[in-house]
């Protein structure tokens, strides 16, 4: 099971990463915050503080085509929001 799926990189998840040292990932639905702590851990060798875990549930999508309306749903998933210790980061973009 891969517990890291990807960094969320919005505008909210930007301010918090600015004004908090919170970064935030979205994981695996079964994953708990032990293996979220420890995955990034090891993926990125900081020192977490704490993992506040949040379901997304999946938004109404429609669009008009020719045929008529269609209606669909975006899936929900699971993100984490993670607060590493002062003076630790993450550099998303040093792998590019």
């Amino acid at each position: 099971m891969e517990i890291l799926k990807k960094p969320i990189l919005t505008e909210k998840a930007t301010g918090l990463t600015e004004k908090l040292n919170r970064y935030v990932f979205q994981v695996d639905p079964k994953a708990n915050k032990l293996q979220i702590k420890s995955a990034i851990e090891k993926m990125y060798g900081v020192t977490i503080d704490a993992v506040n875990t949040a379901v997304v549930s999946g938004k109404t999508k429609t669009r008009g085509t020719k045929a008529g309306f269609v209606t669909g749903r975006t899936p929900k998933y699971k993100k984490a929001i993670v607060t590493l210790k002062e003076g630790e980061v993450i550099d998303f973009y040093s792998n590019i």
